[in-house]
């Protein structure tokens, strides 16, 4: 089974707004079971003729059995989406919206402590697993193989083009994952690595970081002491200017521990096998894959 999501997957999907409607559809179209929407002014007709659509999360639950929630919300209303999901007892909540403010990101996840539900963003492509055609998010299904190697990532630009370059060497994907480039979100690097370690499905793991923050430094020490399997890394934002946010809200460079080039190191001391570019990110694994 993948990790996260797999052919259990019952999906929810709370603010069908253009972007979200769109998306929704998408993950349909993959395979991905949705078995119900959210929309305060929406309930009681249905998404495509077949899914029903609620006013609110709890009733969507109740209806439905829904265990994944994916989130299109605009970003001043993320939060709130966050916790009426997590109210509902949703085990993943994935929130896609970006811009949320930091300071709803530190009461979120301050009201999350001690809760069963796992956040995965906010601004984030979500994740997919390609075996069993499980979509949560903006990752598009059409560029993924099924296969051993496990990918995460802070960018989701960059979670496409290291798939590509995977997919078109015939190395195929067991789960690609999206944590998100934002300073304050839920699910980590380390988290993500200690699931791939424990995935019968997973026989390596692309990770793709990138300035600011200490994330990588954490998953560096995560990885020398307690991942077993090749991991092929890639830092971007080498030339980044100190001060000057690149992308991501989180993507600045506050010190050396942010630099890319600390990351790099520190990341080549556990072991890990660092691609020079996210454009060799594909043959670097293939190197280390012996193919």
């Amino acid at each position: 089974m993948g990790i996260l999501v797999d052919e259990n997957t019952r999906l929810l999907v709370q603010g069908l707004g253009r972007d979200g409607t769109f998306q929704a559809s998408s993950c349909r179209a993959y395979g991905t079971n949705m078995v119900a929407g959210v929309h305060p002014r929406r309930g009681g007709t249905k998404f495509e003729d077949e899914v029903p659509i609620f006013e609110t999360v709890t009733e969507a639950v109740d209806a439905t059995g829904a265990n994944v929630g994916l989130i299109f919300v605009p970003a001043s209303g993320a939060a709130d989406a966050i916790i009426e999901q997590v109210d509902a007892g949703l085990p993943l909540v994935v929130c896609i919206s970006e811009g949320v403010p930091v300071q709803d990101m530190v009461k979120t996840l301050a009201y999350m402590e001690g809760r069963s539900s796992r956040l995965l963003g906010p601004n984030c492509p979500g994740l997919i697993h390609p075996r069993t055609r499980a979509k949560v998010g903006i990752i598009p299904g059409s560029i993924l193989s099924e296969g051993q190697v496990g990918v995460v990532s802070r960018s989701g630009t960059l979670t496409y083009e290291a798939v590509v370059q995977l997919t078109e060497l015939g190395i195929g994907q067991s789960t690609c994952v999206g944590i998100g480039g934002d300073p304050l979100h839920g699910t980590t690097f380390v988290d993500v690595l200690e699931m791939f370690e424990n995935d019968d499905e997973t026989d390596a793991i692309v990770m793709i970081g990138e300035i600011g923050g200490t994330k990588e430094q954490q998953a560096a020490e995560f990885i020398n002491n307690h991942v077993t399997k090749p991991v092929v890394g890639a830092i971007v934002g080498q030339t980044a200017p100190p001060g000057k946010r690149m992308g991501h809200a989180g993507a600045i460079i506050t010190g050396v521990a942010a630099l890319a080039s600390e990351k790099i190191r520190v990341l080549r001391e556990a072991g890990v096998h660092v691609a020079d570019s996210p454009a060799v990110i594909g043959a670097k694994m293939a190197e280390v894959l012996g193919r």
